[in-house]
């Protein structure tokens, strides 16, 4: 049973460890970890974190592959009081610093740190200093991109997690429930699925690299439940010759979120894969939820959905102001599950947030949409010039940054234009010099982006198509691509 009040993860993972320690908790190949020693070995983090002078209002940089140790030092770092930073390890190194300095992260857990944790933890059985953590105690600062420039680190709270907890019942997670995490570990996009299966006693089922062979046989091997997944791997699942020779008859809830998902796709995962489908539209912020269980609602699979249980989703102009039934506008929402604010960047959280004129506090998402007569929302436009390649956030500006700095652009944009393999790709326009070769400025390009960020394809334009009060017209620049992108 979940606890009425607001209860830590850390508290939960203990209950679970008292009640059933022997069930297995998380496995990691042929690793197979219980409550118990998922619990043991979380207090063994915590007390060497505090030998090591980190204390509440702390926080810890994790920037490494997927493993069951990864889990075991967030929950001891939960447990000392600390938040943390979960990064990506495909960025440049220059990124990487500068995401871990932004959080002033006391230490930083790579991979050769978690090969050799070990010897940094504390005996088995040492006693931890308690520490109480209340709702609004930072849980971890999720950053929302960044190559070049500062990126914005999320801080989200225990109160938003313990909300994705709560959820979690009406879910399906449980006890009974195996989690199949095929994503990494420093997106939301897998939190909203990893807290509530620890929350509440489920298996954890770690791949480390997507490959949707490894997926569909760990699926039937091990009797998956739950998963959650990008549009882009529905698709590579589908497309494998043998995928319904699988049985994957255990699955009972398969999400979906972070990147447009086409109805066509939806419609072909109802139609060859048990189990339910339901789509989320979010942000990493927080805000308002929208919700669509295709299979329920298979007459609305061009939609989003419909705002969740205690969700408050609105729509306005670009004045600000609210907007009635049947306008389309920016979508902005509120909910039990909000950031704190971005780390460091006051006026950032500003331009992020809107206020209703009775002062309540939401967060813009930057999309424009309209609601039909029954509530669905339907996405029009990203306002925002956001590239989701993979179910990866890449923003242009950085992208953009470093062309310009090459010697041979006069300016660059970068758009998002359709892609087979990654659902959106990014491909870069140009003004350059006379003389100038694409290729070579697309490699020195790509070989200063991180993994995730690379430009596909460069286009050579004379001028950039602007707005009257000088904005560049992207728009333009998609409808006018021709290139082939796999």
């Amino acid at each position: 049973m979940l606890p009425d009040d607001f209860t830590t993860l850390p508290d939960l993972v203990r209950g679970h460890a008292r009640a059933r320690g022997a069930a297995v908790a998380v496995i990691d190949g042929p690793l197979r970890m219980d409550w118990a020693t998922l619990d043991r070995r979380s207090d063994r983090v915590a007390a060497a974190l505090q030998r090591d002078g980190c204390g509440k209002g702390d926080v810890i940089a994790i920037a490494a592959t997927m493993q069951a140790d990864y889990l075991v030092v967030w929950l001891g770092a939960l447990r000392a009081g600390l938040a943390v930073a979960p990064l990506p390890q495909s960025v440049t190194a220059e990124a990487l610093a500068g995401m871990v300095a932004d959080a002033g992260a006391a230490m930083l857990f790579d991979d050769a740190a978690l090969a050799g944790i070990e010897a940094w933890l504390a005996p088995d059985g040492s006693a931890v200093a308690p520490v109480a953590i209340s709702p609004d105690d930072p849980f971890n600062l999720i950053y929302s991109s960044g190559t070049t420039g500062r990126p914005k680190g999320i801080v989200q709270p225990h109160s938003q997690r313990w909300a994705h907890v709560q959820r979690g019942l009406a879910q399906g997670y449980g006890p009974d429930a195996v989690t199949l995490v095929a994503t990494p570990l420093y997106s939301n996009t897998t939190l909203v699925s990893v807290i509530p299966t620890l929350g509440l006693g489920g298996t954890l089922v770690l791949l480390p690299k997507f490959d949707a062979a490894a997926f569909l046989q760990l699926s039937a091997a091990h009797r998956v439940s739950h998963v959650m997944l990008v549009p882009v791997q529905y698709r590579r699942l589908l497309e494998m010759p043998d995928f319904d020779h699988f049985d994957l008859s255990a699955y009972r809830a398969k999400f979906c979120t972070s990147a447009p998902f086409p109805a066509a796709l939806k419609a072909e995962v109802l139609r060859r894969w048990s189990g339910g489908l339901t789509e989320y539209y979010g942000m990493t912020e927080g805000g308002g939820t929208c919700i669509l269980r295709c299979h329920e609602r298979p007459d609305k699979l061009a939609t989003v959905g419909q705002p969740a249980a205690g969700s408050d989703m609105r729509l306005i102009d670009a004045e600000g102001r609210e907007l009635p039934a049947g306008a389309t506008g920016e979508v902005v929402g509120r909910s039990p599950a909000m950031m704190q604010g971005y780390h460091g960047l006051p006026e950032a959280t500003r331009a992020a947030e809107w206020f209703s004129p009775d002062g309540a506090r939401f967060i813009r998402t930057g999309d424009i949409g309209r609601f039909d007569d029954e509530g669905f929302l339907t996405l029009v436009d990203r306002a925002k010039d956001l590239v989701i390649s993979g179910g990866f956030n890449i923003y242009p500006s950085d992208l953009e940054g470093v062309l310009a700095s090459h010697p041979d652009v006069v300016e660059a944009a970068v758009v998002a234009v359709p892609s087979a393999r990654w659902g959106e790709t990014p491909v870069a326009f140009v003004v350059a010099r006379a003389g100038a070769d694409l290729a070579a400025i697309r490699g020195w390009a790509n070989d200063r982006l991180g993994r995730t960020q690379r430009i596909a394809d460069i286009a050579l334009v004379a001028s950039l198509p602007r707005s009257e009060i000088g904005k560049v017209l992207k728009r333009e620049l998609r409808d006018a691509y021709r290139g082939e992108v796999p």
